[in-house]
């Protein structure tokens, strides 16, 4: 099984306050994992130090992305390296239209010109496989969106990048059922276009998890991770809560 994503022994810092310690984790190509947790576990500031946020600084340790130190790598070349995260609370960028952004986008990461006919059909593919109307591609970039369309456009930009490891960080807040659906088919339907992508959940709850069954899943507190397991330890966590993890 070959891990493409290797975080060892590794302890961060925000603003001289010690978040992670002694972090160990990796991610298989191909594979689904969840990272579970309550609230201020530390679950999302491992996403923004893995991504290159600049307030996130590693003390001790390493992360190792396809056999590279990413370290000194900044976020837009681990993203080029082929790492994409779901933003919890998407961005609005007035201005930028969500086809001239996603354009520029899968330009960068092909390395190449791509014709406008071409990247117009696998746009507007993928926007079908997600059912979000073609009009939004000429709307500005998640302004005035509702919280389930930026979550839906997340999942659009994941199809059109095919990353190497996607990080989903809590990608079903704030979705309605039906939305909850429709993102979860999205991102299978991604796994199945591209089956050597890794997939990384970051929740709180099982919901998606229903959708989406994870072949390793990590419960998470204060900065480290408790217990791996199989899928089995998300319904230990329906049934019983963090508590025990938490406790124990």
């Amino acid at each position: 099984m070959e891990n493409i994503l290797i975080v060892k022994d590794l302890f961060v810092q925000v603003e001289g306050k010690e978040i992670l310690k002694n972090f160990n984790f990796s991610i298989n190509k191909g594979g689904i994992h969840a990272i579970m947790g309550p609230n201020g576990s530390g679950k999302s500031s491992f996403v923004y130090t893995v991504m290159g946020h600049p307030n996130y600084v590693a003390s001790q340790g390493n992360i190792t992305f396809l056999g590279k130190n990413i370290a000194a790598l900044s976020p837009d070349k681990r993203a080029k390296l082929g790492l994409f995260l779901a933003f919890q609370y998407p961005h609005e960028i007035g201005g930028a239209t969500v086809f001239s952004f996603l354009k520029e986008a899968y330009t960068i990461k092909v390395g190449k010109l791509v014709t406008m006919a071409k990247f117009s059909d696998s746009l507007f593919k993928n926007m079908d496989a997600l059912e979000i109307d073609k009009s939004f591609a000429y709307r500005s970039l998640n302004e005035g969106f509702s919280g389930g369309e930026k979550k839906k456009l997340e999942i659009l930009q994941m199809l059109m990048l095919r990353p190497k490891l996607a990080i989903l960080d809590e990608i079903d807040s704030g979705l309605d059922v039906d939305s909850l659906k429709v993102v979860s088919e999205g991102i299978l339907h991604a796994k199945k276009e591209n089956p050597d992508m890794a997939v990384l959940i970051i929740t709180h709850y099982q919901r998606i998890l229903k959708y989406i069954k994870p072949d390793f899943v990590h419960v998470m507190h204060d900065g480290e991770i408790k217990k791996s397991g199989s899928f089995l330890l998300v319904k230990t966590i329906d049934l019983h809560g963090y508590s025990e993890f938490i406790n124990g």
